[in-house]
């Protein structure tokens, strides 16, 4: 069963960087010498072999990492099912019926599988901690701009950002020491946390409410507001769509190759006016200042990762349909925040998350929330981890 997993994960195997460091997996829309960027669609798989690394793998060798493939993806980064005709759909490993979620798909199951220490995705709407959550692991979104871009895609985006996953939360602050300049690990032993008050028209699941509920009992914790919230998750859909319209829409308007729900999505996404975005970024102003506001004295915001739980494969036929399953992660990437996502779980054992955000540039400071907080949550299994 392991083989088949694994077989449904990697994509490309390597053997870059000594071999007693941390094995490492990496999405396959971030660039790596010699082999092309594949992005998880066939209408790159022939596109010409990479001649440098992209920026944080080339940090990531630089600090010590042994890094032993590639894994799939959702194509072309755009998606949160994870599920891809052409590269293959990662097997969610604790809850194989269900979506390992997008679009860092294969690094979130790489690393529920044992298959690494830690995995490298992108997260432009989610897409670190939404299948995080999915698989059952801790997954961090750095502040954006925190990890330099270069050789990444999409090429150019005001959202998106590399972030890394991993079992437990003391590795998951070992990738984020290797990755981020200046990262200097602190020791919280008790946080200063702000329960989101979620506005009405956003909508969780009663049984992610109660695993929430009882992640956190016995913490003090003051209310915060964030009263854009619902508005920014549609102004981030705005922003996405309207960027990645701008990378990709030739591209759907000519290539067959292209997944049918990508190339509706972008085609679709075509419609974005620079009206709609002028709208959006207003909302991104008065959100980013509202969370700034809401973390005054607090060390982080605390919330669910997604509204529901995975839904099942034979569910997510129409992916454009599940897209609401970023509502809690996807207006943190608008704002920019810093935030990471704790594994936890519903009373009948499926997999829920909980999502922490903090002030820009404090990833340090949440890394030690997740190690303060995790003994809370469901650990991961840790056994294929390298001491």
């Amino acid at each position: 069963m392991m083989t088949d997993t694994a077989n449904s994960i990697v994509t490309r195997y390597l053997d870059l960087g000594p071999e007693s460091g941390p094995r490492v997996l990496v999405k396959e829309c971030l660039g790596i010498e010699g082999i092309t960027t594949r992005c998880g669609s066939a209408a790159f798989a022939e596109a010409p072999a990479e001649t440098a690394h992209s920026h944080v793998v080339e940090t990531l060798l630089g600090a010590g990492a042994h890094v032993i493939g590639t894994v799939t993806m959702h194509e072309l980064a755009f998606g949160v099912t994870g599920v891809n005709a052409f590269a293959g759909t990662a097997v969610n490993p604790g809850w194989p019926d269900r979506i390992p979620g997008g679009s860092s798909s294969g690094s979130a199951a790489a690393v529920a599988a044992g298959l690494c220490d830690f995995a490298i995705g992108t997260d432009t709407g989610g897409s670190v901690r939404q299948p995080a959550c999915c698989c059952g692991v801790f997954g961090l979104k750095p502040t954006f701009g925190a990890i330099d871009r270069r050789g990444a895609i999409p090429r150019g985006s005001s959202l998106d950002v590399i972030g890394p996953f991993a079992a437990s939360a003391p590795m998951l602050t070992k990738a984020a020491s290797m990755m981020l300049a200046g990262f200097a690990s602190e020791t919280i032993d008790t946080p200063r946390l702000g329960r989101v008050a979620l506005p009405a028209e956003v909508e969780v699941a009663p049984e992610i409410t109660a695993a929430t509920d009882a992640a956190l009992a016995g913490l003090e914790m003051a209310q915060a507001s964030l009263p854009s919230f619902a508005d920014a998750y549609r102004a981030g859909l705005t922003v996405i769509n309207y960027e990645l319209a701008g990378e990709f829409g030739q591209l759907a308007r000519s290539n067959a190759t292209l997944g049918a729900d990508i190339q509706g999505r972008v085609r679709a996404a075509l419609a974005v006016t620079p009206e709609d975005m002028a709208e959006a970024e207003e909302i991104r102003a008065r959100f980013t200042a509202e969370v700034d506001a809401a973390l005054e004295g607090l060390d982080a915001l605390v919330l669910p990762t997604m509204p529901t739980v995975p839904p099942t494969l034979d569910k997510a036929t129409d992916p454009r349909a599940l897209i609401p399953l970023t509502l809690l992660v996807r207006p943190f990437n608008l704002s920019g925040h810093p935030a990471v996502t704790l594994p936890i779980r519903t009373a009948d054992g499926l997999p829920a998350g909980l999502q922490l955000v903090a002030r820009k540039g404090a990833e340090a400071r949440l890394c030690a929330l997740a190690e303060c907080l995790a003994d809370r949550c469901t650990p991961a299994d840790t056994s294929k981890e390298t001491p």
